[in-house]
Protein backbone atom coordinates (compact mmCIF):
# COMPACT_ATOMS: atom_id res chain seq x y z
CA UNK A 1 0.00 0.00 0.00
CA UNK A 2 2.79 2.35 0.91
CA UNK A 3 4.53 1.72 -2.42
CA UNK A 4 1.34 2.41 -4.36
CA UNK A 5 0.77 5.64 -2.44
CA UNK A 6 4.38 6.70 -3.03
CA UNK A 7 4.04 6.05 -6.76
CA UNK A 8 0.78 7.95 -6.86
CA UNK A 9 2.36 10.94 -5.09
CA UNK A 10 5.40 10.76 -7.36
CA UNK A 11 3.15 11.04 -10.43
CA UNK A 12 1.23 13.94 -8.91
CA UNK A 13 4.46 15.79 -8.16
CA UNK A 14 6.20 15.10 -11.49
CA UNK A 15 3.91 17.09 -13.79
CA UNK A 16 3.83 20.44 -11.92
CA UNK A 17 7.51 20.09 -11.02
CA UNK A 18 8.63 19.69 -14.63
CA UNK A 19 6.15 22.28 -15.89
CA UNK A 20 7.28 24.86 -13.34
CA UNK A 21 10.95 24.17 -13.97
CA UNK A 22 10.60 24.50 -17.75
CA UNK A 23 8.40 27.58 -17.48
CA UNK A 24 10.76 29.35 -15.06
CA UNK A 25 13.80 28.57 -17.20
CA UNK A 26 12.05 29.68 -20.40
CA UNK A 27 10.89 32.97 -18.89
CA UNK A 28 14.39 33.77 -17.65
CA UNK A 29 15.96 32.80 -20.98
CA UNK A 30 13.45 34.80 -23.04
CA UNK A 31 14.10 37.90 -20.97
CA UNK A 32 17.85 37.47 -21.40
CA UNK A 33 17.56 36.55 -25.08
CA UNK A 34 16.13 39.95 -26.03
CA UNK A 35 19.01 41.74 -24.31
CA UNK A 36 21.57 39.41 -25.88
CA UNK A 37 20.17 39.98 -29.38
CA UNK A 38 20.46 43.73 -28.82
CA UNK A 39 24.03 43.34 -27.50
CA UNK A 40 25.16 41.09 -30.38
CA UNK A 41 23.59 43.33 -33.05
CA UNK A 42 25.16 46.42 -31.48
CA UNK A 43 28.58 44.76 -31.45
CA UNK A 44 28.08 43.59 -35.05
CA UNK A 45 28.57 39.91 -34.27
CA UNK A 46 26.93 36.84 -35.83
CA UNK A 47 23.41 36.18 -34.55
CA UNK A 48 24.22 32.50 -34.00
CA UNK A 49 26.40 33.38 -31.02
CA UNK A 50 23.25 34.32 -29.09
CA UNK A 51 22.28 30.65 -28.82
CA UNK A 52 25.77 29.75 -27.50
CA UNK A 53 25.51 32.47 -24.87
CA UNK A 54 22.03 31.34 -23.84
CA UNK A 55 23.22 27.74 -23.58
CA UNK A 56 25.92 28.86 -21.13
CA UNK A 57 23.29 30.64 -19.02
CA UNK A 58 21.07 27.56 -18.66
CA UNK A 59 22.98 26.17 -15.61
CA UNK A 60 22.59 29.48 -13.77
CA UNK A 61 18.86 29.61 -14.45
CA UNK A 62 18.40 25.94 -13.57
CA UNK A 63 20.01 26.55 -10.19
CA UNK A 64 17.28 29.13 -9.55
CA UNK A 65 14.43 27.19 -11.12
CA UNK A 66 15.06 23.79 -9.50
CA UNK A 67 14.17 24.84 -5.91
CA UNK A 68 11.03 26.70 -7.03
CA UNK A 69 9.99 23.82 -9.28
CA UNK A 70 10.49 21.30 -6.47
CA UNK A 71 8.49 23.36 -3.98
CA UNK A 72 5.59 24.08 -6.34
CA UNK A 73 5.50 20.48 -7.56
CA UNK A 74 5.07 19.16 -3.99
CA UNK A 75 2.76 22.00 -2.98
CA UNK A 76 0.38 21.58 -5.92
CA UNK A 77 0.32 17.79 -5.48
CA UNK A 78 -0.64 18.00 -1.80
CA UNK A 79 -3.06 20.83 -2.50
CA UNK A 80 -4.87 18.59 -4.97
CA UNK A 81 -5.02 15.82 -2.36
CA UNK A 82 -6.37 18.26 0.24
CA UNK A 83 -9.06 19.81 -1.99
CA UNK A 84 -10.28 16.41 -3.19
CA UNK A 85 -10.40 15.04 0.42
CA UNK A 86 -7.92 12.32 -0.54
CA UNK A 87 -5.53 13.65 2.09
CA UNK A 88 -8.17 13.14 4.80
CA UNK A 89 -8.69 9.59 3.57
CA UNK A 90 -4.97 8.82 3.65
CA UNK A 91 -4.69 10.29 7.11
CA UNK A 92 -7.75 8.31 8.19
CA UNK A 93 -6.18 4.98 7.26
CA UNK A 94 -3.17 5.76 9.43
CA UNK A 95 -0.71 7.36 7.05
CA UNK A 96 1.12 10.23 8.76
CA UNK A 97 2.79 13.15 7.06
CA UNK A 98 6.16 11.49 7.63
CA UNK A 99 5.11 8.54 5.47
CA UNK A 100 3.55 10.80 2.84
CA UNK A 101 6.80 12.74 2.55
CA UNK A 102 8.84 9.75 1.35
CA UNK A 103 8.18 10.40 -2.34
CA UNK A 104 8.76 14.18 -2.05
CA UNK A 105 12.09 13.60 -0.34
CA UNK A 106 13.20 11.19 -3.05
CA UNK A 107 12.71 14.03 -5.51
CA UNK A 108 14.46 16.37 -3.10
CA UNK A 109 17.60 14.26 -2.69
CA UNK A 110 17.90 13.71 -6.45
CA UNK A 111 17.42 17.40 -7.26
CA UNK A 112 19.78 18.44 -4.46
CA UNK A 113 22.53 16.31 -6.00
CA UNK A 114 21.78 17.78 -9.42
CA UNK A 115 21.76 21.33 -8.10
CA UNK A 116 25.00 20.80 -6.18
CA UNK A 117 26.65 19.54 -9.37
CA UNK A 118 25.35 22.57 -11.26
CA UNK A 119 26.33 25.31 -8.80
CA UNK A 120 29.52 23.57 -7.71
CA UNK A 121 31.02 22.43 -11.00
CA UNK A 122 28.97 23.12 -14.17
CA UNK A 123 27.97 26.75 -13.59
CA UNK A 124 31.54 28.08 -13.02
CA UNK A 125 32.72 26.72 -16.38
CA UNK A 126 29.54 27.84 -18.15
CA UNK A 127 29.87 31.34 -16.71
CA UNK A 128 33.50 31.54 -17.84
CA UNK A 129 32.51 30.44 -21.35
CA UNK A 130 29.74 33.08 -21.39
CA UNK A 131 32.15 35.84 -20.38
CA UNK A 132 34.59 34.58 -23.02
CA UNK A 133 31.95 34.97 -25.73
CA UNK A 134 31.17 38.50 -24.51
CA UNK A 135 34.87 39.37 -24.67
CA UNK A 136 35.24 37.95 -28.17
CA UNK A 137 32.23 39.92 -29.35
CA UNK A 138 33.62 43.16 -27.97
CA UNK A 139 37.10 42.51 -29.35
CA UNK A 140 35.92 41.33 -32.76
CA UNK A 141 37.36 37.82 -32.45
CA UNK A 142 34.05 36.33 -33.61
CA UNK A 143 34.28 38.00 -36.96
CA UNK A 144 32.14 41.04 -36.23
CA UNK A 145 30.61 42.22 -39.48
CA UNK A 146 31.09 45.66 -41.00
CA UNK A 147 27.88 47.59 -40.51
CA UNK A 148 26.29 48.79 -43.72
CA UNK A 149 26.03 52.56 -44.00
CA UNK A 150 28.39 53.22 -41.06
CA UNK A 151 32.09 53.94 -40.69
CA UNK A 152 33.85 50.90 -39.20
CA UNK A 153 37.37 50.93 -37.79
CA UNK A 154 39.59 47.97 -38.70
CA UNK A 155 42.43 48.42 -36.27
CA UNK A 156 43.66 51.89 -35.32
CA UNK A 157 44.58 53.23 -38.76
CA UNK A 158 41.94 51.98 -41.20
CA UNK A 159 38.33 53.02 -41.70
CA UNK A 160 35.84 51.31 -44.03
CA UNK A 161 32.35 52.29 -45.14
CA UNK A 162 30.04 50.20 -47.32
CA UNK A 163 26.80 51.60 -48.70
CA UNK A 164 25.06 48.27 -49.35
CA UNK A 165 25.71 44.54 -49.71
CA UNK A 166 24.32 41.59 -51.66
CA UNK A 167 24.67 37.81 -51.81
CA UNK A 168 24.59 37.52 -47.97
CA UNK A 169 27.32 40.12 -47.55
CA UNK A 170 29.79 38.63 -50.01
CA UNK A 171 29.35 41.41 -52.59
CA UNK A 172 29.95 44.99 -51.50
CA UNK A 173 28.82 48.17 -53.25
CA UNK A 174 29.93 51.83 -52.96
CA UNK A 175 33.02 51.06 -50.92
CA UNK A 176 35.13 53.71 -49.19
CA UNK A 177 38.46 52.94 -47.48
CA UNK A 178 40.89 55.27 -45.73
CA UNK A 179 44.20 54.08 -44.30
CA UNK A 180 46.96 55.93 -42.43
CA UNK A 181 50.54 54.75 -41.94
CA UNK A 182 53.06 55.53 -39.22
CA UNK A 183 55.17 57.69 -41.54
CA UNK A 184 52.29 60.07 -42.32
CA UNK A 185 51.17 58.54 -45.60
CA UNK A 186 47.43 58.34 -46.29
CA UNK A 187 45.43 56.31 -48.74
CA UNK A 188 41.81 56.99 -49.67
CA UNK A 189 39.97 54.64 -52.02
CA UNK A 190 36.46 54.64 -53.45
CA UNK A 191 35.11 51.81 -55.58
CA UNK A 192 31.84 50.74 -57.11
CA UNK A 193 32.21 47.13 -55.98
CA UNK A 194 34.31 45.08 -53.59
CA UNK A 195 34.81 41.66 -52.09
CA UNK A 196 36.69 40.28 -49.06
CA UNK A 197 38.98 37.33 -49.84
CA UNK A 198 40.97 35.05 -47.54
CA UNK A 199 44.76 34.76 -47.80
CA UNK A 200 47.36 32.25 -46.65
CA UNK A 201 48.10 34.54 -43.69
CA UNK A 202 45.32 34.17 -41.07
CA UNK A 203 46.09 37.70 -39.81
CA UNK A 204 45.54 39.33 -43.22
CA UNK A 205 42.55 39.51 -45.55
CA UNK A 206 42.34 40.92 -49.06
CA UNK A 207 39.81 43.53 -50.17
CA UNK A 208 39.43 43.24 -53.96
CA UNK A 209 37.99 46.47 -55.41
CA UNK A 210 36.57 47.13 -58.87
CA UNK A 211 36.03 50.33 -60.87
CA UNK A 212 37.29 52.93 -58.46
CA UNK A 213 39.68 55.75 -57.75
CA UNK A 214 42.66 55.85 -55.40
CA UNK A 215 44.15 58.96 -53.80
CA UNK A 216 47.62 58.52 -52.27
CA UNK A 217 49.23 61.30 -50.24
CA UNK A 218 52.49 61.63 -48.28
CA UNK A 219 54.45 64.42 -46.58
CA UNK A 220 57.00 64.54 -49.44
CA UNK A 221 54.36 64.70 -52.22
CA UNK A 222 53.72 68.13 -53.72
CA UNK A 223 50.20 67.05 -54.66
CA UNK A 224 48.33 63.81 -53.91
CA UNK A 225 48.61 61.06 -56.52
CA UNK A 226 45.29 60.02 -58.07
CA UNK A 227 44.81 56.70 -59.81
CA UNK A 228 41.76 55.24 -61.53
CA UNK A 229 41.60 51.46 -61.66
CA UNK A 230 39.47 48.61 -62.93
CA UNK A 231 40.75 46.15 -60.32
CA UNK A 232 42.82 46.76 -57.21
CA UNK A 233 43.70 44.47 -54.29
CA UNK A 234 44.08 46.10 -50.90
CA UNK A 235 45.62 43.95 -48.11
CA UNK A 236 44.11 44.55 -44.66
CA UNK A 237 45.89 43.52 -41.47
CA UNK A 238 43.42 42.23 -38.92
CA UNK A 239 43.69 43.81 -35.49
CA UNK A 240 45.63 41.82 -32.90
CA UNK A 241 43.24 40.36 -30.31
CA UNK A 242 44.51 39.71 -26.83
CA UNK A 243 43.82 36.33 -25.29
CA UNK A 244 40.92 36.15 -22.84
CA UNK A 245 41.84 36.05 -19.17
CA UNK A 246 42.16 32.80 -17.22
CA UNK A 247 39.18 31.34 -15.38
CA UNK A 248 38.75 32.37 -11.76
CA UNK A 249 38.78 36.16 -12.04
CA UNK A 250 35.48 36.18 -10.12
CA UNK A 251 34.18 33.90 -7.37
CA UNK A 252 31.33 32.64 -9.56
CA UNK A 253 33.89 31.06 -11.93
CA UNK A 254 35.44 28.89 -9.22
CA UNK A 255 34.30 25.36 -8.41
CA UNK A 256 33.51 24.36 -4.82
CA UNK A 257 36.86 22.52 -4.31
CA UNK A 258 38.68 25.60 -5.63
CA UNK A 259 36.73 27.84 -3.24
CA UNK A 260 37.66 25.57 -0.33
CA UNK A 261 41.33 25.55 -1.29
CA UNK A 262 41.59 29.33 -1.66
CA UNK A 263 39.55 29.94 1.50
CA UNK A 264 42.11 27.96 3.57
CA UNK A 265 45.22 29.39 1.88
CA UNK A 266 47.06 31.72 4.29
CA UNK A 267 49.04 33.19 1.41
CA UNK A 268 45.86 34.75 -0.02
CA UNK A 269 44.83 38.16 1.28
CA UNK A 270 42.16 38.29 3.96
CA UNK A 271 39.79 40.29 1.75
CA UNK A 272 40.03 37.67 -0.99
CA UNK A 273 39.47 34.83 1.48
CA UNK A 274 36.36 36.58 2.84
CA UNK A 275 34.96 36.85 -0.69
CA UNK A 276 35.68 33.20 -1.44
CA UNK A 277 34.30 31.92 1.88
CA UNK A 278 31.14 34.01 1.49
CA UNK A 279 30.53 32.59 -1.98
CA UNK A 280 31.21 29.05 -0.78
CA UNK A 281 28.71 29.28 2.11
CA UNK A 282 26.18 30.98 -0.16
CA UNK A 283 26.22 28.02 -2.55
CA UNK A 284 26.03 25.49 0.28
CA UNK A 285 23.07 27.11 2.08
CA UNK A 286 21.20 27.50 -1.21
CA UNK A 287 21.47 23.75 -1.76
CA UNK A 288 20.85 22.86 1.90
CA UNK A 289 17.69 24.98 1.89
CA UNK A 290 16.12 22.46 -0.49
CA UNK A 291 15.87 20.01 2.45
CA UNK A 292 13.27 22.33 3.99
CA UNK A 293 11.16 22.80 0.87
CA UNK A 294 8.99 19.64 1.21
CA UNK A 295 8.03 20.67 4.74
CA UNK A 296 7.26 24.23 3.63
CA UNK A 297 5.28 23.02 0.62
CA UNK A 298 3.09 20.68 2.68
CA UNK A 299 2.53 23.31 5.39
CA UNK A 300 1.30 25.81 2.81
CA UNK A 301 -0.53 23.33 0.57
CA UNK A 302 -3.34 22.40 2.96
CA UNK A 303 -5.90 25.23 3.17
CA UNK A 304 -8.41 25.54 6.05
CA UNK A 305 -11.57 23.44 5.78
CA UNK A 306 -14.17 24.73 3.29
CA UNK A 307 -11.53 26.99 1.73
CA UNK A 308 -10.02 26.82 -1.74
CA UNK A 309 -7.79 29.88 -1.35
CA UNK A 310 -4.49 29.87 -3.24
CA UNK A 311 -2.77 32.06 -0.69
CA UNK A 312 -0.32 29.27 0.17
CA UNK A 313 1.02 29.20 -3.41
CA UNK A 314 1.63 32.94 -3.40
CA UNK A 315 3.16 32.87 0.07
CA UNK A 316 5.51 29.98 -0.78
CA UNK A 317 7.00 31.87 -3.74
CA UNK A 318 7.37 35.04 -1.67
CA UNK A 319 9.15 33.17 1.13
CA UNK A 320 11.61 31.36 -1.14
CA UNK A 321 12.45 34.46 -3.21
CA UNK A 322 12.80 36.58 -0.06
CA UNK A 323 15.13 34.04 1.52
CA UNK A 324 17.21 33.97 -1.68
CA UNK A 325 17.54 37.77 -1.60
CA UNK A 326 18.49 37.67 2.08
CA UNK A 327 21.24 35.18 1.22
CA UNK A 328 22.52 37.45 -1.54
CA UNK A 329 22.69 40.39 0.85
CA UNK A 330 24.36 38.22 3.51
CA UNK A 331 26.95 37.07 0.95
CA UNK A 332 27.80 40.69 0.18
CA UNK A 333 28.13 41.46 3.89
CA UNK A 334 30.41 38.46 4.37
CA UNK A 335 32.50 39.27 1.29
CA UNK A 336 33.09 42.80 2.60
CA UNK A 337 34.31 41.41 5.93
CA UNK A 338 31.58 43.19 7.90
CA UNK A 339 30.24 39.88 9.27
CA UNK A 340 31.83 36.45 9.35
CA UNK A 341 30.43 34.54 6.32
CA UNK A 342 29.39 31.60 8.52
CA UNK A 343 27.28 33.83 10.74
CA UNK A 344 25.96 35.95 7.88
CA UNK A 345 24.65 32.98 5.89
CA UNK A 346 23.89 30.22 8.39
CA UNK A 347 21.98 32.29 10.96
CA UNK A 348 19.25 33.19 8.40
CA UNK A 349 19.19 29.54 7.35
CA UNK A 350 18.49 28.29 10.88
CA UNK A 351 15.88 31.02 11.44
CA UNK A 352 14.17 30.05 8.18
CA UNK A 353 14.38 26.37 9.17
CA UNK A 354 12.85 27.10 12.59
CA UNK A 355 9.91 28.92 10.99
CA UNK A 356 9.27 26.08 8.53
CA UNK A 357 9.53 23.40 11.22
CA UNK A 358 7.04 25.30 13.37
CA UNK A 359 4.61 25.60 10.44
CA UNK A 360 4.90 21.91 9.62
CA UNK A 361 4.57 20.86 13.27
CA UNK A 362 1.43 22.99 13.62
CA UNK A 363 -0.16 21.32 10.62
CA UNK A 364 0.95 17.75 11.29
CA UNK A 365 0.79 17.35 15.05
CA UNK A 366 -1.75 19.85 16.36
CA UNK A 367 -5.42 18.87 15.95
CA UNK A 368 -7.01 21.37 13.60
CA UNK A 369 -3.70 23.20 13.29
CA UNK A 370 -3.42 25.56 10.37
CA UNK A 371 -0.19 27.62 10.22
CA UNK A 372 -1.61 30.17 7.78
CA UNK A 373 -5.20 30.07 9.00
CA UNK A 374 -5.11 33.66 10.24
CA UNK A 375 -3.69 34.84 6.91
CA UNK A 376 -6.35 32.88 5.02
CA UNK A 377 -9.12 34.49 7.08
CA UNK A 378 -7.58 37.93 6.63
CA UNK A 379 -7.24 37.43 2.88
CA UNK A 380 -10.87 36.28 2.68
CA UNK A 381 -12.05 39.40 4.53
CA UNK A 382 -10.00 41.66 2.28
CA UNK A 383 -11.36 39.89 -0.80
CA UNK A 384 -14.96 40.34 0.39
CA UNK A 385 -14.34 44.01 1.15
CA UNK A 386 -12.89 44.63 -2.30
CA UNK A 387 -15.79 42.76 -3.89
CA UNK A 388 -18.31 44.86 -1.96
CA UNK A 389 -16.62 48.10 -3.04
CA UNK A 390 -16.59 47.04 -6.68
CA UNK A 391 -20.27 46.03 -6.56
CA UNK A 392 -21.22 49.35 -4.96
CA UNK A 393 -19.35 51.32 -7.63
CA UNK A 394 -20.95 49.23 -10.37
CA UNK A 395 -24.42 49.92 -9.00
CA UNK A 396 -23.74 53.66 -8.72
CA UNK A 397 -22.43 53.70 -12.28
CA UNK A 398 -25.50 51.86 -13.56
CA UNK A 399 -27.83 54.23 -11.66
CA UNK A 400 -26.03 57.29 -13.07
CA UNK A 401 -26.31 55.92 -16.60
Amino acid sequence: MGTQIDRYLARLIAVPLLATLVLAAMLLLLDKMLRLFDFVVTEGGPVGVVWKMLANLIPEYLSLGIPIGLMLGILLAFRKLALSSELDTLRGVGLGYGQLLRAPYLYTFALMALNLAIVGFVQPYARYAYEGLRYELRSGALGASIKVGEFTNLGKRMTVRIERTADEGRRLYSVFVRADSDDGKTLAVTADEGQFLATDDPDTILLRLKDGRLVHDAPDYRVPRVLSFANHDLPIDLPVIEAFRNRGDGDVELTIPELMRIGRDDRVSEDRRDEVRANFHFRVVEVAMMLLLPLLAVALAVPPKRSTSGLGIFLSIVMVVTYHKVNQYAEQMGAQGRIDPIIALWVPFFLFAALILWMFHTLAYKPGGQPIGALERGAAKVGKAIGSILKLRFRRGAATA
